[in-house]
């Protein structure tokens, strides 16, 4: 499982676009669009920033990171 989680199809499906549609807006594949969407993939921080900037919300909003159990407080 990825250690990154994120809302991209929630966000997508509020905004009723496609994974093709999303990825001809931020200059990516849709192939990105859906191994970043299920987990696949961790974007890089310009694809999660772009992807924050089109849903016009944040990069924590959008993406969230799992915490391991061994991490320490």
């Amino acid at each position: 499982m990825s250690d990154v989680t994120n809302k991209i199809a929630v966000f997508r499906s509020l905004l009723k676009i496609s994974q093709q549609d999303l990825a001809n807006a931020i200059g990516v594949s849709r192939k990105t669009i859906s191994t970043v969407e299920t987990g696949r993939f961790t974007p890089s921080v310009t694809i999660a920033l772009k992807l924050a900037l089109f849903f016009e919300t944040s990069v924590e909003e959008l993406f969230s990171l799992n915490e391991p159990d061994n991490l320490e407080s």
